[in-house]
């Protein structure tokens, strides 16, 4: 079975798409993956990625299994499963071709991802990483995407690889990360990591 996984994030330059797939290889690698390692295809935009993702599982082999992973961008309801909640916000169909387990969220972006690995985002970041500044609470799901980019700043504002930045530090952070951290804080990257060791 071959895994290709369709992200949102790596901008337009050929050097962050690189750091992007460098940066999910390393954290599916720590959740267990090696010799299961999905394909990483770093896609820029969300809509360039939802793009990509439909034009794959139209011309995807019998024995292949094709994921979407793109931030939810905000709180995501109980009882709505990933395609519910991108069909409410970003009005996108879920393919024919597409299983329920195709469309997978960071909730509500990447940031919480760091959030919820403290020890390795102040071993990041170093001496003057303020983890005060973080917001006091272990469901990092429920934190506004605003307010984890507005807390992550604060918390690293006077270190020596400056704020926050996320082309200059999110994809080099991912591959630093716990991913069973992230999982106990995060029941959809729990899912995304349960269903690429499934499948």
């Amino acid at each position: 079975m071959s895994i290709k996984v369709y992200v949102e994030g790596g901008g337009d330059s050929n050097q962050l798409r690189r750091q992007c797939r460098y940066g999910f290889r390393e954290f599916f690698s720590k959740a267990g993956l090696e010799g299961h390692m999905p394909r990483v295809v770093a896609c820029g935009s969300r809509q360039r990625a939802y793009d990509q993702f439909c034009a794959a599982i139209d011309e995807a082999e019998t024995d292949s299994f094709i994921v979407l992973l793109v931030d939810s961008e905000t709180a995501v309801a109980a009882s709505d499963s990933p395609w519910e909640h991108l069909k409410k916000r970003d009005k996108w169909a879920q393919p024919s071709a597409a299983e329920d387990d195709s469309a997978q969220l960071m909730v509500q972006c990447m940031e919480a991802w760091f959030v919820a690995d403290r020890r390795s985002l102040g071993a990041y970041f170093g001496k003057d990483f303020k983890a005060a500044a973080l917001p006091a609470r272990d469901d990092v799901e429920a934190i506004a995407k605003g307010d984890l980019e507005r807390t992550l700043e604060r918390a690293t504002k006077s270190c020596s690889k400056g704020s926050y930045n996320k082309g200059r530090h999110s994809f080099e952070l991912l591959g630093c990360l716990d991913p069973s951290k992230v999982m106990n804080s995060s029941c959809h990257a729990r899912r995304l990591i349960d269903t690429l060791r499934q499948s």
